[in-house]
């Protein structure tokens, strides 16, 4: 997909003038067309919030007095003429998807199997292109099918356009045959029987690969993280994975990445969440508060989740996951907040120009997100984040830079009476100039007129501003403006993202309550056992809830002659499963017996020195490593919770990462984010 800048008119029935969106057919790789084009294969497309649609939703289309009787049957030629013209450009996207994925495919292929530094480097630049094409597409018919253009917000206003990140895309993975095994060989069940599950976890992750860009989409992306923890807790161990290849592509470069370890799968979604938050920031209405106000939340929750996933996360399979990119993806995300800041303090129509209370708060606002700006700048262009990040976002930090530092001198000059206004308009100006020269330095940029649209309507009202003073009677020339010094009233901080709000019950429950039916512990399945009532009852104590413990056992009794042993868990009364009972539930079911006595099945932990491979067919239960110990220990205490955090999501190298102070690379300083306000999600500490 390549930008292509029309003039007014250009082209029968397009009514929005200025950028538009034209698409190359794919080309075959070539290394020596390649190696010439390589700032563009990296930059082109970078742009998705900034995007004017061709005016095809046909939701805004009037079509005047019709015949009520033929308006009830729905005779509409317009309306159906536009439903046509959309239904044609959603197949046309979808045949271009489908080539761009073949020649992904190709080219991945290509990559894996030379061992030349050189292909391989012109591949991962043919892979980043192909990217770039892939998420602009799939964003295009994300816009076609919902009816929204982020390029329209009912306002006339023009803002300077955000940087939103691609989401990393997967392939198709088959969680049917380990699972099966898994839970057959280690949980002493019949696998079939859970197909409705790995079903619904296959259909899950299937959903997740194409998120809609807006709460829904963040929900089912939080959704599908929140299972991974309990796949996690449940099934996996520091000795064992799953064996699976979880398949990512880097979002900056396109490059394929493949690991068995879980965490990579949980990572790249953590990723994608952060990378939602960013689009979803990109497309909200600036111009006015409420819209400034739900763009720079966006931005802080992208920065929280760039920053857990940076402080959780080592030895990165991909670039974009680098604790160095991710660190100044965290600041660019911050300086994109702080800007939404600045926009959601500009001054109305009707606010008087010599407010100088007013203008001066403006001054220190801008000069602050041109600091902000500074910082991402200085963090691209130093390696490695340079080799990754496209030059066109560093190209747009650097102008921003420069755009708002003028914003700053021009609102000092606002406010000023004296000689030094027209020092502080001569900087204004001189930075806005600078910032046109810097855009039209990057061709990516140069096809982006929005950019250029502010900056030049900036500078010519400091122009005229300018030539005002120079009409009066002034003869004395002013010194040098000085900076102007940062201050803001609201400084953003990183937002953890609610990966709460997907949150659901565990798909597998049916194995039973994770604080005994998981993969870190082994058991022995005991019984059915027939239990009768003695003169004293059963002779045994029961505690706790899902499940219920045997807590104590009274010797000589008809629970000990039973074979009912302290520390059991009662997983089945008369044939009924108990696993998730409660202990009012259990004792209710037990005094329903009578004289008759009742039919029990248990469990008893064994100690987790040794656990069993997945060719060791004896079945087997798991539990909390040391639950059975610590309960002899302390009193037969209650099992935690079901619900209480399992492991840590991603617990790649953490001796690493004790050792760590910061993780981010000078002159990048770690973002901290802010507590979260909803209770804890599960799968982090």
């Amino acid at each position: 997909m390549i930008l292509e800048e029309r003039p007014d008119g250009a082209g029968a029935g397009e009514e929005s003038p200025g950028l538009q969106i034209s698409r190359r057919k794919p080309r075959k790789t070539r290394v020596s067309s390649l190696r010439g084009r390589q700032e563009g294969l990296r930059d082109v497309c970078a742009w998705r919030g900034c995007r004017v649609h061709r005016g095809e939703d046909p939701v805004h289309v009037h079509v005047g007095p019709m015949n009520p009787q033929l308006h009830a049957v729905g005779c509409d030629s317009l309306m159906q003429i536009q439903c046509g013209q959309l239904q044609s450009r959603r197949a046309q996207i979808h045949q271009q998807i489908d080539k761009e994925l073949q020649m992904r495919t190709g080219a991945e292929n290509l990559y894996r199997a030379t061992s030349n530094n050189r292909v391989r480097e012109t591949v991962a630049l043919e892979l980043s292109y192909v990217n770039s094409n892939l998420q602009l597409l799939k964003e295009e018919l994300e816009e076609l099918s919902s009816g929204v253009d982020p390029g329209r917000h009912g306002s006339e206003a023009v803002t300077v356009p955000m940087i939103p990140l691609g989401l990393k895309e997967t392939k198709e993975l088959d969680w049917s045959t380990p699972l099966k095994e898994l839970i057959s060989v280690h949980f002493g069940e019949d696998g079939a029987s859970y197909e409705a599950e790995i079903r619904e976890l296959e259909a899950l992750r299937q959903a997740m690969r194409t998120p809609s860009r807006n709460e829904s989409g963040l929900e089912l992306l939080t959704a599908y993280y929140n299972q991974l923890c309990f796949l996690d807790a449940r099934f996996l161990t520091p000795a064992r994975s799953l064996g699976l290849f979880f398949h990512w592509y880097d979002s900056l470069t396109g490059v394929p990445a493949q690991q068995r370890a879980l965490a990579f799968e949980k990572g790249s979604v953590l990723f994608n969440i952060g990378a939602l938050h960013t689009q979803i920031g990109a497309r909200q209405d600036r111009s006015c508060a409420e819209g400034a106000c739900h763009a720079m939340e966006a931005f802080q929750r992208a920065a929280g989740a760039f920053s857990l996933l940076r402080e959780n996360f080592s030895h990165a399979p991909s670039p974009d996951m680098s604790a160095a990119s991710l660190c100044a993806l965290e600041q660019l995300m911050m300086a994109q907040a702080q800007e939404c800041v600045f926009e959601g303090l500009s001054p109305p129509a009707s606010m008087a120009p010599r407010d100088c209370l007013a203008q001066l708060r403006l001054a220190q606002e801008a000069a602050q997100v041109a600091a902000e700006y500074r910082l991402v700048h200085r963090t691209m262009a130093q390696p490695p984040v340079h080799d990754y990040v496209p030059v066109s976002w560093t190209a747009l930090v650097h102008v921003k830079a420069e755009y708002f530092c003028s914003l700053a001198h021009y609102h000092v000059a606002m406010a000023l009476c004296d000689s030094s206004r027209k020092a502080h308009l001569k900087r204004a100006i001189l930075g806005q100039e600078e910032a046109l020269r810097l855009h039209a330095l990057c061709r990516v940029l140069r096809e982006v007129d929005l950019l250029r649209t502010v900056v030049s309507q900036t500078l010519q009202r400091s122009l005229a501003k300018y030539a005002e003073l120079d009409r009066e009677d002034d003869f004395c020339e002013a010194a040098e403006a000085p900076d102007i010094q940062p201050k803001t009233h609201q400084k953003p901080e990183a937002r953890m993202p609610r990966l709460s709000q997907g949150k659901g019950p565990d798909i597998f429950h049916r194995l039973g309550p994770l604080s005994v039916f998981s993969a870190k512990n082994r058991w022995r399945l005991v019984g059915p056992v027939h239990l009768t009532r003695g003169e004293g009852g059963f002779g045994l104590t029961l505690r706790g809830d899902s499940p219920v413990l045997i807590a104590a056992v009274i010797p000589g009794s008809q629970a000990a002659a039973a074979g009912l042993k302290e520390g059991d868990y009662i997983v089945s009364v008369n044939g009924q499963p108990c696993r998730w009972w409660r202990h009012a539930e259990v004792v209710t079911e037990l005094k329903a017996a009578g004289e008759a006595g009742a039919s029990l099945q248990v469990v008893s932990l064994l100690p987790s020195s040794r656990l069993p491979s997945l060719g060791d067919r004896r079945p087997v239960l798991l539990g909390p490593r040391g639950l059975l110990r610590s309960q002899r220990e302390h009193g037969c205490k209650t099992p935690a919770s079901t619900w209480a955090n399992p492991r840590p999501l991603l617990n790649w190298s953490r001796k690493a990462q004790q050792g760590k102070t910061g993780g981010c690379p000078q002159p990048c300083a770690p973002v901290k984010p802010a507590p979260p306000s909803s209770s804890k999600h599960p799968g982090w500490p």
